[in-house]
């Protein structure tokens, strides 16, 4: 009878509960964003100065180079710009992943879960997951800064959630590329900058102006570069306007980096795990 408590002792201590480990280290980042707010604040708010900037300082010079609209002015640079803004706020949050996932790596503390019972895949998902939950309160701030300013989107229910499935994947995406950035950055201060390609493309490509306008050379990679899809996704969906194939264009290129993503932090956590 002993040696089959024992036996019952010894499979129960080898089991290992992904979901339940995630759960714990979700609430563990979750109290992380909790107890430093200002992080998010500090994430949010460069959206908000470039939103504010395109809106009230060039918003009538650059509404009326809008194709198709030579008489457009502040109102309707408005509805152009704020599907780029939105997604510049998905790539800045991005960049608290990265740091803190340094952070982790750098002062040990991965160190310590690697000794703990608990299975590995949770300390990435832990992560993931509370940089998503970061992600769509950053992006409430900033959706609601923009209906402030004059954001009036037409978009009914059908495209609304079209919009938030859209806007989930890109974060996921996004998120596992600053996962696994995080952990090949040898700082804090490295993690910080690593990403800073990510907050710059969406300026070289449709998000703020139409590519048209652009020189040839220009033009041609802002029309071929991840963020142009996706962002002339979000504005079809936003302002009832027309998507063609930007949308499977923008799902291919989610699908390209979450897996990308993944496998690159898979294989950096599972390297550091052999050590």
């Amino acid at each position: 009878m002993t040696s089959s408590v024992i036996g019952q002792s010894d499979v129960h201590f080898g089991r290992f509960y992904p979901l339940r480990d995630s759960a714990t280290m979700l609430r563990r980042n979750l109290r992380h964003m909790l107890r430093y707010p200002s992080m998010t604040l500090t994430l949010v708010g460069m959206p908000v100065v470039f939103l504010l900037l395109f809106v009230y300082v060039f918003g009538e010079a650059l509404g009326s180079g809008i194709a198709g609209a030579a008489s457009a002015g502040r109102a309707e640079y408005v509805a152009y710009v704020v599907p780029a803004i939105i997604v510049m706020t998905v790539t800045s949050t991005v960049q608290g992943t990265a740091i803190s996932v340094a952070t982790d790596m750098t002062e040990g503390i991965v160190a310590r879960f690697r000794t703990m019972h608990i299975a590995r895949v949770s300390v990435l998902t832990g992560h993931v997951l509370g940089s998503v939950i970061q992600a769509a309160v950053a992006l409430v701030i900033v959706i609601g800064v923009a209906l402030l300013v004059g954001f009036r989107p037409s978009a009914g229910p059908a495209a609304w959630l079209a919009a938030v499935g859209l806007l989930v994947g890109v974060t996921f995406a996004l998120v596992w590329l600053a996962v696994a950035a995080g952990q090949a950055c040898s700082s804090v201060e490295t993690a910080s900058n690593v990403l800073m390609p990510l907050v710059l493309l969406p300026f070289l490509g449709s998000g703020f102006v139409p590519t048209e306008s652009m020189p040839a050379g220009l033009r041609w990679f802002a029309e071929y570069q991840p963020f142009t899809p996706i962002i002339e996704t979000l504005r079809g969906l936003l302002t009832g306007g027309p998507i063609g194939n930007q949308a499977w264009f923008a799902l291919g290129w989610c699908v390209l980096c979450a897996l990308g993503g993944y496998l690159w932090s898979r294989r950096l956590f599972n390297r550091e795990y052999g050590r």
